[in-house]
């Protein structure tokens, strides 16, 4: 059974991840769980999951990577609240909301159509840094000092599972069909196809530029990963049944063309003339937050947990030039909207802003998360050429789909053409709602998708272990810093040696 409106603002599930201290403390925890699940050995293809109406792409909805180095000070901008200055939204208590769920559903049926939110408004990261964790600390929940002293009793392990749906393909066909409403989320990825950049020397060639054009005009945009791959899915930008695409790799100034067939089950690969990689790795972090009350618990654990992950990834053998950013997110009618401080290479002065940020508000269960994707994507100063892009998004609701555009598959198509890759991380809470939106983000960007896990999967307070509510199968577990680590490690182990 999955995680509902209710079992998100349970107090069983407030004194389970109190108790868990921070995020990924203790021995690790490994195993791997491979449930009684629907079979994966499916041929691509067999399986059509559901339909939704396809739209044909013929403009980039993104501007490309540019960064050269990363901020020494984190830079703060804002995505104002769209209702600022108008009637506010009633913010009711949790416990208001349990008590009136007829009345939220009765002004669900016919939401107000509120401008799209305006563009991000830098401000001085210093100031309003400072004012935030002032404001933030006054805001504060009275019996927040009593949830510290929780926290602190014992330390014990956060677990996670991770799965991969762009390695088990069909299992993730069979999970949206299985869920009827992933038909009227996302992008249509029923024809799915591999393409690999590779040099004269079969080495592979990460963050070169791809477009993909039919002959209608519709076209995508992406850039390689670590592997020098990208999965193309030619429903997602073209709303016609193209039989084949011209396919143009750009890096370093050169460019590569090529023709795919649209169906064709070898992956096509591209040859690019040799280039020198660089001498060092460069890797670009950004971790997204729900920052909503409920979320206070992982927001410590990450807080915690920080300094750990980047000096374990710092000592990776690649050896790797990280930059970090955040961006946390809340709902309308809240203190703040949306709000991101921009890549630093600073861990101390990140830190910093990390600790001064607090969950409070939220009301309904869905938040901000469209709009706060959209400005991860699109308003961080992500480095250009040669990076490695990794979005973390930490989230236990599904976004606002009756709010304006920005839409999370639109920001997806802008993420794959910048090159970032997210890692899409379910709290507990999340609903089936949220795990679909969670997923097809991870998948269509080649990321992977991780939840929390629990010794009884129905009982958050139950402590670390290898069960979950999320529909998934055949997944590893490991504490969750481990698991970023390794997930991170993975990635630049592919990045050809410089």
């Amino acid at each position: 059974m999955k995680h509902t409106l209710a079992s998100k603002r349970s107090p069983a599930r407030t004194a389970a991840l109190a108790a868990a201290v921070t995020l990924l403390v203790g021995l690790p925890v490994l195993a791997t769980v491979r449930t009684a699940g629907p079979p994966s050995s499916v041929v691509e293809g067999d399986l059509q999951a559901p339909g939704v109406q396809r739209v044909r792409e013929t403009r980039a909805n993104f501007l490309p990577p540019a960064g050269s180095t990363c901020s020494d000070t984190p830079v703060l901008s804002e995505v104002p609240d769209p209702d600022r200055g108008q009637v506010q939204h009633a913010r009711r208590s949790r416990h208001a909301i349990a008590e009136s769920e007829a009345a939220m559903v009765s002004e669900a049926v016919m939401p107000p159509s509120p401008p799209a939110p305006p563009a991000p408004v830098p401000r001085s990261a210093p100031a309003a840094d400072a004012a935030y964790r002032t404001s933030a600390k006054a805001m504060a929940p009275a019996g927040r000092a009593s949830e510290v002293a929780v926290r602190q009793q014992s330390q014990v392990p956060v677990t996670a599972g991770v799965v991969d749906d762009n390695a088990d393909f069909g299992a993730f066909q069979q999970f949206l069909q299985r869920h009827g409403e992933s038909a009227q989320l996302g992008r249509d990825i029923r024809v799915r196809q591999r393409l690999q950049v590779v040099d004269t020397q079969g080495r592979p060639v990460p963050d070169a530029e791809v477009s993909v054009v039919a002959g209608n005009g519709a076209r995508m945009w992406a850039r390689t990963d670590a592997g020098g791959q990208v999965w193309v899915h030619p429903n997602a930008f073209d709303d016609r049944d193209t039989p084949r695409y011209q396919v143009q790799v750009r890096r370093g100034g050169r460019s590569v063309e090529a023709t795919l067939q649209r169906g064709q089950k070898n992956a096509l690969q591209v040859v690019m003339p040799d280039a020198a990689p660089p001498a060092r790795a460069r890797l670009d972090l950004v971790f997204m937050v729900d920052a909503t009350g409920s979320m206070g618990d992982e927001i410590d654990k990450l807080r915690g947990s920080l300094q750990g992950i980047v000096r374990d990834i710092s000592r990776l053998p690649s050896n790797p030039d990280i930059c970090l950013g955040l961006v946390t997110y809340r709902d309308r009618g809240d203190e703040y909207f949306v709000r991101g401080w921009d890549l630093t290479g600073n861990v101390g002065a990140f830190q910093q802003v990390l600790d001064g940020v607090q969950a409070n508000g939220g009301g309904d269960y869905p938040e901000a998360m469209n709009e706060a994707f959209n400005h991860a994507v699109q308003s961080l100063s992500w480095r250009g050429p040669s990076t490695t892009r990794v979005l973390v998004s930490l989230a236990d609701a599904p976004p606002h789909m009756d709010y304006a555009p920005p839409r999370y598959d639109q920001t997806a198509l802008a993420a794959l053409g910048k090159g970032i890759k997210v890692f899409s991380v379910a709290a507990s809470g999340q609903d089936t709602t949220g795990e679909i939106v969670q997923r097809q983000i991870a998948q269509y960007t080649g990321g992977r998708f991780i939840f929390l896990t629990y010794k009884d999967a129905a009982d958050p307070a139950s402590g670390a272990g290898t069960q979950t509510t999320h529909d998934v199968s055949n997944y590893s577990v490991d504490t969750l810093d481990q698991l970023v680590v390794r997930l991170v490690r993975e990635e630049l182990a592919r990045l050809p040696k410089g």
